[in-house]
């Protein structure tokens, strides 16, 4: 059995509370989902009860050399029926923010991390062997963590059961950076406190009901223990571990393979576009016909896109997208990059006399990641005193008409013109992996694609 998805929780709860199964995804499967993550902290001192909750985007793929499983990704080096071996990245969720409780005034933010290493997972009737390495690639913890997992799936109908069992060790880095108190941070009632390496024990059950080949349900719990090394720590108020994490992913289709007519089959398009720094933001503003350029800065973007056909549908087709954007920001830090890879829904307007096509429109729903934070971004949150990050999520609008309706020449049948508006944000500051970010950027930009077949 394949398991094509996996993503990092809590240091305190494996990650395999949030691993789900893409059952029987061939290589060029893309799709998008979400949960809902809900954690007790370890953190939180007595007067703290609440049970927080994190909103977690789900961006999928799996392909022959490259996988992204909604907050782990890499490239698979080798892929058999039987065995992978892969590079990955994957996010830590961990973190102690002092501003969470007054009994951690004082402490240096223990923030979360990106890590990067290898894995290799064994695959069986006896079930899934999974061996993992890490390490800090964001200078946070600069520490290292070792994992082994065991899993075995079964199935019932379209449910399907998985209970896991995991053991992880970390180094003393990476377990002292989450756990330990500095010379500096010490107080009378907060001791300093080295810690050395830690070992986790965890174990739950996952379970998904597939409702039909695209549509795919999940809820997943987890518990965990750790060694008298974190127990003893003077910033663990309850050494407990529990985890639960339910949502849903949608498959849209397959680059490799589109569900589509034999015509279409082969069907990608390219796209270049440009334009200005909005003011307002894509839902409430500008698709209300608000193109005010921003007043916050004065910039501009640049891109190229690449798209493929997933499906094609009676109403509506779904491309897989990446985009390369240029951000020109000279006046202010530099240019930059930022890339996003979507999902679009496509659907098309036609005349009611003569059933030509008059115009497409597009929304689109991914992840953007930009080498450093757009400006107006970190103007927006300076003012109000939130978070920015260079991961948020992306979302697309497109709207054009065909060209061969004013132009008979043989080049332009198959290309479009319009108006593309390109947004970046961090879904109302509910999602960790988001950077906690409440708000974003927008632009609003003319385009040129051309459909190749």
């Amino acid at each position: 059995m394949l398991f094509a998805m996996q993503m990092q929780m809590p240091a305190h709860a494996a990650q395999e509370v949030a691993q789900i199964p893409i059952i029987m995804a061939p290589d060029g499967t893309a799709g998008l989902g979400g949960g809902i993550r809900m954690s007790n902290d370890m953190y939180f001192a007595n007067d703290r009860q609440d049970l927080p909750l994190d909103l977690v985007p789900l961006y999928l793929f799996e392909g022959r050399w490259l996988f992204a499983h909604g907050t782990a990704g890499g490239v698979h080096f080798i892929k058999t029926d039987s065995f992978s071996f892969n590079a990955l990245v994957q996010y830590r969720f961990q973190q102690l923010d002092p501003a969470s409780d007054s009994f951690y005034e004082g402490l240096e933010k223990r923030n979360q991390t990106v890590d990067a290493g290898l894995s290799a997972k064994f695959y069986g009737d006896w079930g899934l062997l999974d061996l993992q390495w890490v390490t800090d690639i964001l200078n946070n913890h600069n520490g290292q963590e070792a994992q082994i997992s065991y899993r075995y799936a079964y199935r019932r109908g379209s449910w399907l059961f998985s209970p896991f069992i995991s053991w992880r060790y970390q180094n003393e880095n990476l377990a002292n950076y989450y756990f330990g108190v500095s010379a500096a941070e010490a107080r009378p009632d907060l001791p300093e406190y080295q810690v050395g390496g830690a070992q986790f024990l965890s174990f739950g059950l996952n379970t998904s009901y597939a409702l039909t080949e695209r549509i795919l349900f999940f809820g997943n719990i987890g518990f965990g223990g750790f060694d008298k090394a974190i127990q003893n720590s003077p910033l663990v108020d309850d050494p407990r571990a529990s985890t639960i994490f339910v949502g849903g992913s949608y498959m849209f289709g397959n680059v490799l393979k589109p569900s589509a007519d034999e015509d279409r089959v082969s069907e990608w398009s390219w796209r270049v576009n440009y334009g200005y720094q909005a003011q307002e933001n894509i839902i409430g503003g500008i698709d209300q016909g608000d193109f005010s350029k921003s007043t916050v800065a004065d910039t501009n973007i640049a891109g190229i896109t690449l798209a493929r056909l997933l499906t094609d549908g009676r109403r509506v087709d779904y491309y897989g997208k990446f985009a390369v954007f240029r951000h020109l920001e000279e006046d202010y830090e530099g240019s930059f990059n930022s890339y996003a890879a979507y999902i679009m829904a496509m659907g098309k307007g036609y005349s009611p006399w003569t059933s030509n096509e008059i115009f497409r429109w597009g929304f689109a729903f991914g992840m953007s990641y930009a080498d450093q934070v757009p400006i107006a971004e970190q103007i927006k949150q300076e003012n109000k005193g939130g978070n920015t990050s260079r991961f948020l999520n992306y979302l697309e609008l497109q709207v054009d008409f065909p060209l061969r309706r004013i132009s008979k020449a043989k080049w332009i049948q198959d290309c479009y013109a319009g108006v593309t508006v390109v947004h970046r944000s961090g879904i109302f500051g509910t999602s960790n992996i988001l950077g906690d970010v409440a708000g974003g950027a927008d632009w609003i930009t003319a385009h040129f694609e051309c459909l190749r077949r």
